[in-house]
């Protein structure tokens, strides 16, 4: 199946993984393991992209969590997702419309406006219809932005996970939704839309990891890479194939 197959070219980019490598070992040595996992935002439909994506999480061993946006998913990725096991779906807001008031950085739930609930509601309903029990109900908020007033109503609607951005502060923020954030973005968002500075994101995975092997941060909480394939550029998909690789030599645990 084309999904399965290993892309037809090696990545054109080399990384220096050196310091990665170093930290893992001391993983390693003490005898700790590292719980990883994978998440790629604004999923639609099926396109060269989300084939590539599905190519390397079959390759790597590390399944993709894939945010589907629900108001604009219909069959047709239903079809193509059907016999994927290494990607599965999750929901990702409703629309991605922006609700923010003007002037605030974006979000579709950052706070909690008359519609909120009866959209997430909506989209669980949509992407169960749409892909049946391979659904894990994970909310994903666009902009990885939520008001917390809303995380009662997620419970209600039958939600159980919930993923943002950067370390949780606590595990389960409110009784039967438990939060598994993200921590790994390599896309340089507020400057060339490109891969980060490769040195400076390698260093802050190490420092990541440093912090969880000496008991600074949570390492009960998934270390989650967080990518969107719909707009990556060669050095992103390089770079995350081979994270990916790397990380699956040390002590990992594969959510």
């Amino acid at each position: 199946r084309q999904h399965r197959r290993r892309t037809d070219c090696e990545p054109k980019m080399i990384f220096d993984w050196s310091a990665l490598h170093t930290e893992l070992a001391a993983w390693r040595a003490a005898d700790m393991r590292l719980p990883i996992w994978w998440r790629d935002d604004d999923a639609i439909q099926p396109t060269p992209a989300l084939d590539r994506l599905s190519a390397i999480a079959w390759q790597s061993g590390v399944p993709v969590h894939l945010a589907v946006i629900p108001k604009f998913a219909d069959h047709p990725l239903a079809t193509r997702l059907e016999n994927a096991s290494e990607i599965i779906p999750v929901v990702h807001g409703w629309a991605h419309q922006n609700h923010a008031p003007t002037g605030s950085k974006k979000a579709e739930f950052g706070a909690a406006y008359a519609d909120a609930t009866e959209d997430a509601i909506a989209g669980l309903a949509k992407l169960r219809d749409l892909f049946g029990d391979r659904l894990v109900p994970m909310f994903v908020p666009p902009w990885n932005r939520i008001d917390p007033g809303i995380f009662p109503d997620l419970v209600k609607a039958g939600y159980t996970m919930l993923s943002t951005f950067t370390p949780r502060s606590i595990a389960q923020p409110v009784s039967g939704l438990t939060q598994i954030n993200t921590h790994i973005d390599p896309i340089d968002w507020h400057g060339t839309r490109g891969l980060v500075e490769p040195t400076e994101l390698i260093s802050g995975i190490v420092r990541l990891l440093q912090d969880r092997r000496t008991d600074k941060s949570d390492n009960t909480e998934p270390l989650g890479l967080l990518t969107h394939h719909l707009v990556h550029t060669p050095d992103v998909w390089d770079f995350t194939e081979q994270l990916l690789k790397v990380l699956r030599t040390g002590p990992t645990d594969v959510f």
